[in-house]
């Protein structure tokens, strides 16, 4: 595989105004906006895999709403504290691109293990993505996509 696309989930609603922590009207408008915008570059996702987590589950509706992949699937290693070794053997054994939704810290932390660094690589942002692509010996960052920029350059 040569190219992983990591995305936060969206922006949820908090913990005490609704404990399983859906997304918000915003989160999920922003993160649809991120999708379409995303599904015009004409990439190939083949998985969109997903924390388990409510917030995480329906960012990744939405992005396969645009993208169209084989599956959506929940995993065990994707949870914000998860050890990150555990989504990398994932990654070095998939044959075809995937989408992971996840959390912080977890992703800032597998995209330092990826590119080999022990600082963190890149600021994520909810309902944004990060497309890394496989470089020796390791990956790199290639682009993101944060939902300000979708925002502002509009997907019309």
């Amino acid at each position: 595989m040569n190219q992983l696309y990591l995305v936060q989930h969206g922006k949820a609603a908090s913990e005490a105004e609704d404990p399983t922590r859906p997304l918000t009207e915003e989160g999920r408008v922003e993160v649809q906006r991120v999708a379409a915008a995303v599904a015009k570059l004409n990439l190939t996702v083949s998985t969109i895999c997903h924390s388990g987590k409510l917030r995480a589950k329906q960012t990744a509706e939405l992005f396969a709403q645009s993208l169209a992949p084989a599956s959506v699937e929940e995993i065990e290693g994707l949870a914000p504290l998860d050890d990150p070794a555990v989504a990398q053997v994932l990654i070095e054994q998939a044959d075809r691109p995937l989408m992971l939704v996840g959390h912080l810290p977890h992703l800032s932390r597998l995209v330092s293990v990826l590119t080999g660094t022990e600082s963190e690589v890149v600021t994520f942002q909810m309902g944004g993505v990060v497309a890394l692509v496989k470089a020796e010996p390791g990956w790199q960052v290639a682009w993101m996509l944060p939902p300000e920029i979708v925002r502002g350059v509009g997907t019309a």
